[in-house]
């Protein structure tokens, strides 16, 4: 038996990402067409972007905490959220959650060490970028960072928002993600997270000038360890 991975959903492509890959990923250890149970569970992301826009953390805990309590009465046995910026809520959370949870930084400082990467590019919404939480996780692991300049998070924000999580997925935009990351890469940085869950569907291994820490996938195949092997 596997057990039962519960998505607290934010945003609908990165989560719809975080889903396909733990179904696709999967088969290869289960067997074909097979994966672990999933449910999901979101609020619109406007009713998140009330309380980001407000800084008002505790609101964004709340809605997480609406989706964690329906997913454990789902059946979940643990949960996940394939959104980076609003793990900066995670501490209102992770002690009064009816369910355990895996942390997205805390997977990508993980497989950072396990590549022996020293200093990593962190790219995401300016809410990410700006924020504690990939500064808190790849402290603790030993690891520097480094975020772009206040005009390209601005831009890269306005690309999440406007393009990537309606879908759109521009050349121009994905040049210019590869312009911020040859920089970054350019001012000593060797690896790039893709710090949040839409990136992933604009730049990869093949486009980015430094070697891509995807966030969303991590979570998924972490997910996939631990509802496999518990």
């Amino acid at each position: 038996m596997t057990q039962h991975i519960g998505i607290v959903v934010c945003s609908a492509e990165g989560a719809a990402l975080c889903y396909r890959t733990i179904c696709l990923e999967g088969a290869e250890l289960l067997g074909p067409h097979a994966h672990p149970e999933v449910s999901m569970h979101n609020h619109p992301l406007a009713e998140y972007m009330k309380f980001i826009d407000k800084d008002d953390w505790a609101g964004v805990a709340a809605l997480m905490m609406s989706s964690a309590e329906k997913l454990a009465r789902a059946g979940a046995d643990f949960l996940i959220c394939p959104d980076n910026t609003i793990h900066q809520a995670f501490e209102f959370v992770e002690h009064r959650s009816p369910r355990p949870w895996l942390h997205i930084a805390q997977e990508v400082a993980c497989e950072a060490k396990r590549n022996h990467f020293r200093r990593l590019a962190v790219l995401g919404t300016k809410y990410l970028m700006e924020g504690p939480v990939y500064p808190q996780k790849l402290k603790a692991a030993g690891i520097d960072y480094k975020i772009p300049d206040a005009p390209q998070r601005e831009r890269i924000n306005q690309i999440i928002f406007d393009e990537l999580v309606n879908a759109q997925f521009l050349p121009r935009s994905q040049a210019y993600f590869s312009e911020v990351i040859r920089g970054m890469k350019d001012d000593g940085c060797d690896a790039v997270v893709l710090g949040c869950t839409e990136i992933p569907l604009i730049v990869n291994a093949e486009n980015s000038p430094l070697p891509p820490l995807d966030s969303t996938r991590l979570l998924a195949r972490a997910a996939l360890r631990k509802a496999v092997s518990g």
